[in-house]
């Protein structure tokens, strides 16, 4: 794909990209060394700020009052360094909750509410009561034109300056975003090559699983077999909120390098019968937990059906970001240790190496030649599907992907051997990939089973790994000279 694709080298053009390149590759290193600037503000300001957050908290005045004082605390916050950023939003967190006094009076009426009639109104003067000042504050943004976008940032700094120290202001703040983002307000658009150059300098920078290397590497990511959708807002028009990249092939992928390797010939899209997402990246970091992809995949299935009647499967080609981390703690046990077979025990032994350190020299070897290592392959398999099928926090898998892909009612199909042998991919998953499957008859059932209890659904060859790893799990190794911690891990 893409072996015939050159980038216009027009002279202007050539200026422009290169320009655009140079601030995506910045970042946001400057806005962050920006507002990490330490400025003093006068006593003065302070005092002033806190007339505006009090008033806006107050009984509603009128709007263009409302937009008034808006307007100079977002001027304030935005023109503010890290310091007193932090310090604004202490004050929204610790100055503005609900009265306790109020709360109280509205519990006592609902627990001694008589009838229906009198419960309902109760209710509602609890539900008023448990609604903070600080979210009228925070509801007044919506009358700048800027300042819904403002409160997302707002809501990234917060992660950013460490928000374990403001809940109940992100709780607001969550709680006012899932109502605005909702799905129903939410619109579907394809980015192509042909998009504003600021949209695709936004689509590099924001892309969070596989690194767009260069403006070559995005165009092949945009070429007539491949599609790149993202949702956007109406007060966020330019912002997208959080995009998929889809390749249109004919058989499920297995290899993410393949997938994006721009010398790969062009698929003609109408011969295509399945479409592999191999890539979901949410672009706002204010918008964490706020429920959007879900939407998005199907929105996107639909999308291509239109279009491409033809397509059969979907699937993706997901990372497992967690399964490395995982297995480097059950390497530090002994138990763990005993359990591993012996001859994979032997090519880790045969590296000279520990631990990760020990896999990931095995996984070098492979991928260059040097090797051909059937049992530490079926080892690893396994292992990976063990973590993603049985490790679970509470009733949802440890694995974040897992988490969100069973949840969309998809099932789990293949681990995939070497399928993203980047750094990042040998660093955090040992090389591995998955296909989740999202068979369209199976999606509402398998959710609702995931709902429920948690159940997942496994394909055949999973859970043929899997099998192997629980026998590990139920069988006594045969005797061998124990095995430390210093030779294996």
């Amino acid at each position: 794909m893409g072996k015939d694709v050159k980038v216009e080298s027009t002279r202007g053009l050539g200026a422009s990209m290169a320009g655009l390149w140079r601030r995506l590759v910045r970042g946001r290193d400057e806005d962050r060394e920006a507002h990490s600037q330490v400025d003093v503000v006068p006593a003065r300001t302070w005092r002033r700020i806190d007339e505006l957050l009090k008033a806006a908290a107050g009984e509603y005045d009128g709007e263009a009052r409302a937009r008034e004082r808006v307007g100079q605390l977002l001027a304030f916050y935005q023109g503010a360094g890290d310091a007193d950023r932090q310090a604004f939003l202490g004050r929204l967190e610790a100055g503005f909750g609900p009265g306790k006094p109020e709360v109280r009076k509205a519990i006592d009426a609902y627990l001694a509410a008589r009838d229906d009639a009198d419960r309902v109104r109760a209710e509602g003067r609890l539900a008023e009561s448990l609604e903070s000042p600080r979210l009228r504050i925070l509801r007044q943004f919506n009358l700048l034109p800027d300042g819904v976008h403002a409160l997302v940032d707002m809501r990234a700094d917060l992660y950013r300056l460490g928000a374990e120290a403001f809940p109940a202001l992100e709780q607001d703040l969550l709680r006012l975003l899932t109502l605005w983002f909702d799905a129903g307000f939410l619109e579907l658009r394809r980015i192509g090559w042909e998009s504003p150059a600021s949209l695709l300098e936004k689509l590099i920078r924001y892309e969070a699983v596989h690194e767009i290397k260069s403006w070559n590497d995005l165009r092949n990511r945009l070429d007539s077999d491949r599609r790149c959708y993202a949702f956007f807002h109406g007060r966020m028009p330019s912002e997208p909120l959080i995009f998929v990249e889809v390749a249109l092939v004919r058989d499920i992928a297995d290899k993410v390098q393949t997938l994006l390797d721009e010398s790969q010939p062009t698929l003609d899209p109408e011969s295509a019968t399945t479409a592999i997402f191999y890539s979901i990246s949410n672009a706002q970091a204010g918008l964490r937990g706020v429920s959007m992809g879900e939407f998005l995949i199907k929105r996107v299935v639909q999308q291509l059906l239109s279009e491409y009647p033809r397509l059969r499967n979907f699937a993706t080609l997901s990372p497992i970001p967690g399964f490395s981390r995982w297995l480097d703690r059950q390497l530090a046990e002994p138990a763990y240790l005993e359990r591993i077979p012996t001859d994979v025990l032997a090519v880790l032994e045969g590296t000279g190496k520990s631990g990760m350190a020990a896999i990931q020299h095995c996984l070098a070897a492979e991928i260059g030649g040097a090797a051909n290592q059937p049992a530490l392959k079926a080892w690893l398999e396994g292992e990976c599907a063990y973590y993603l099928a049985r490790e679970k926090s509470g009733k949802h898998p440890l694995d974040p992907v897992g988490r969100f892909h069973f949840s969309n009612g998809a099932s789990l199909g293949r681990i995939n051997w070497l399928g993203d042998v980047s750094a990042r991919g040998l660093r955090q998953s040992c090389g591995l990939m998955v296909n989740y499957i999202y068979a369209l008859k199976n999606i509402e059932r398998q959710h609702q089973d995931y709902a429920r209890d948690g159940s997942l659904t496994l394909g055949a060859d999973v859970e043929r790994c899997l099998d192997g790893a629980l026998r590990l799990r139920r069988a006594r190794r045969p005797a061998r000279r124990p095995a430390s911690r210093a030779e294996v891990s």
